[in-house]
């Protein structure tokens, strides 16, 4: 037969067969071990590396925490309740502050225990400013809270204050559900308080004082005639 002129033709080799071969000898099975172990070192060093212990780490962390979690409370305590409300969404931005805080106190040891008590000082300090001013002063109050705003009135969608808030009608129905109403007559207003919460007000017979008298868009004469 003669050669063809193109190309040879060389066959490869089986390694699948020569690998089963060399692991039924005695060095194939001894090199086997060898990389058994090597991975076993490898998962050991990675477990020793998650749970390892630092006492002195340890130790600061215990009696970090003690410390800084008795001063937070004490500042808390003087400062008043005022300061762990959720009224507003500043309020909140001030509570997830002083947690991120005190967690960075605890585990980062390069941040000393004064440099966080003086960032809780000031937080509490500005939280507690900021409160006494809105309190007194009504642009403060609407400058850092905001308004209500009214989306639904009298079981009717207002939808230039939904495309203001950023709201769906489907996102009312569901605040409408949440509270216990499934016909939206029945419901006198849905306000987005200034947390970012729906309010949703019944209808009812009452001739008191309004509880939307500071909402946005909304006029006094209408729930009284409501």
């Amino acid at each position: 037969m003669g050669e063809f002129p193109f190309y040879s033709f060389k066959p490869k080799p089986l390694r699948g067969l020569a690998h089963a071969v060399s692991c039924t000898t005695p060095r194939g099975r001894y090199a086997g071990r060898l990389n058994s172990g090597v991975r076993h070192h490898e998962v050991t060093d990675w477990m020793a590396d998650i749970f390892q212990s630092d006492w002195e780490g340890m130790a600061r962390i215990l009696i970090v925490g003690v410390l800084s979690y008795v001063i937070l409370i004490v500042f808390l305590r003087l400062s008043g309740k005022r300061t762990l409300s959720k009224m507003n969404a500043f309020d909140l931005i001030v509570n997830i502050s002083l947690g991120s805080i005190l967690a960075t106190i605890l585990l980062n040891d390069s941040v000393p225990l004064t440099h966080g008590l003086l960032a809780f000082g000031v937080l509490i300090a500005l939280q507690f400013a900021v409160t006494w001013s809105s309190v007194r002063v009504p642009w403060i109050r609407r400058f850092v809270t905001g308004e209500p705003a009214l989306v639904l009135h009298q079981g009717s969608f207002l939808p230039a204050a939904l495309k203001r808030a950023r709201v769906t009608q489907d996102e009312v129905r569901a605040a409408v559900r949440s509270a216990g109403l499934c016909d939206l007559g029945m419901v006198a207003a849905v306000v987005i308080e200034t947390d970012g919460s729906f309010s949703v007000v019944r209808k009812s017979e009452g001739s008191g004082a309004s509880s939307l008298t500071d909402v946005k868009d909304h006029s006094s004469s209408d729930v009284d005639a409501a």
